[in-house]
């Protein structure tokens, strides 16, 4: 769609059938908030929902209400109702712990698979959480376990007769782009290999079918493009064909068959309840649910649509108005091939970025020389690309970005 005018995306506005949902968010007053593939801004019914959980459940209603106010059953519960989100059957998820626990967990659990192999496919520019904690995992179990390290376009050809699993996120988070999880999970299986998938980057930006992919485990964040909050628990997956089979070994008293027996010596549980570890972030759960709520009552496809076409307007109008300060787009051209966000190589990415910040658009920093800009359909408008578009040019042109405030590094970029 070729764009002239900001009035040609204010009708674009208008005729949005998610428009409705930004009502449902907190946006501060003139910000442009593009950080939504790295923290989802805050439903408005979430600050009620603390409140309710610190001020009644906890304060008045104490440990009883681990079972009054349904505490003790929110990781199932909340698993439960999640799982449509990413094409799971109701008993094939809870939500829990972080990521970086959860895909230790079902790493390990997929080398049971194949129990005498040793190798696991990973994507060496991965979130560095996934590659630490699959690295400790080796440490850990010893005995010839290796990650067998390659990039995007290698992938296939690394799956062998000597792979127990891989270990892959679906949309890389630096560039955006997006893997096969289908056509790369038939290649693990056809070599008798298990497959493991980060959705941290998909799940709730994109439709995504684990069933129909058939993969064995996944995890995805939900404080991303789901809202849940700052550290809000994960959703783990396990397919049900592995319950009972595979096990994850940090067994604490929640995944127990009878937790409150006390018995010395563990037993697991039954089904996805044996993924879970100890005591749940019982608030951080109960917020969660708010913007799992709001993502239910959305349509995937139209969510999924809208993304795509926010994405390629903004690499049309920042390759229009940007294109002679040497900056490049980092992400697939292809929007099929693309997540919700959109990255750019600047060398100066980093100073760039934190002036935006001074000018009120939200976007990140990672390295080296990528800025990140997220799109969240539920929340970001049309217009909202063409002001940032905007903003970035102005900043460009202007050369604030060479003050020497914005070259000074925050801890969190």
């Amino acid at each position: 769609m070729a764009i002239s005018t900001r009035s040609d995306l204010e009708q674009l506005d208008r005729e949005d059938p998610l428009a409705s949902f930004r009502d449902e968010f907190f946006l501060p007053e003139g910000m442009i908030y593009l950080n939504g593939n790295s923290l989802g801004a805050m439903p408005l019914k979430a600050a009620e929902r603390s409140r309710q959980v610190v001020e009644k459940e906890w304060a008045v209603g104490l440990i009883g209400s681990m079972n009054t106010a349904g505490w003790y059953a929110l990781p199932v519960t909340l698993g439960r109702k999640i799982a449509p989100l990413v094409g799971a059957k109701p008993n094939e998820v809870v939500l829990t712990d972080s990521t970086g626990i959860d895909l230790y967990k079902i790493v390990a659990a997929a080398l049971q698979i194949q129990p005498e192999r040793r190798a696991i496919v990973m994507e060496g520019s991965n979130f560095p959480t996934n590659n630490y904690m699959v690295q400790g995992l080796v440490e850990q179990l010893g005995d010839g376990y290796t990650i067998r390290f390659a990039e995007a376009d290698e992938l296939m050809d690394a799956i062998d007769e000597d792979v127990a699993t891989i270990c892959i996120t679906h949309v890389h988070y630096k560039t955006g782009r997006i893997h096969d999880m289908a056509a790369l999970t038939e290649r693990a299986h056809s070599v008798g290999a298990a497959a493991v998938w980060d959705l941290c980057h998909s799940a709730g930006a994109m439709p995504v079918d684990l069933n129909v992919c058939n993969v064995d485990f996944a995890v995805a964040c939900t404080y991303k493009y789901i809202n849940g909050g700052p550290g809000s628990p994960p959703l783990l997956f396990a397919a049900e064909r592995h319950h009972g089979k595979c096990f994850q070994p940090l067994t604490g008293w929640y995944s127990h068959a009878a937790p409150f027996d006390f018995d010395r010596d563990y037993r697991p549980a039954e089904g996805i309840r044996q993924m879970l570890s100890g005591t749940q972030p019982t608030a951080s759960l109960s917020t969660a649910e708010i913007g799992i709520d709001i993502m239910l009552r959305a349509d995937m496809n139209t969510i999924r649509e809208k993304s795509m076409r926010m994405t390629d307007l903004f690499i049309e109008l920042v390759e229009a108005r940007c294109g002679d300060h040497d900056i490049s787009l980092a992400s697939p051209r292809n929007a099929e091939k693309r997540g919700s966000q959109v990255s750019f190589f600047h060398d100066e990415g980093y100073s760039i970025i934190r002036a935006m910040h001074d000018h009120d658009v939200g976007c990140d920093y990672r390295e080296p020389g990528i800025m990140r800009f997220g799109f969240a359909p539920l929340y970001i408008r049309y217009v909202d690309v063409w002001d940032t578009a905007e903003k970035l040019r102005e900043i460009l042109e202007s050369g604030i970005w060479k003050e020497s405030k914005y070259s000074d590094r925050a801890a969190v970029t």
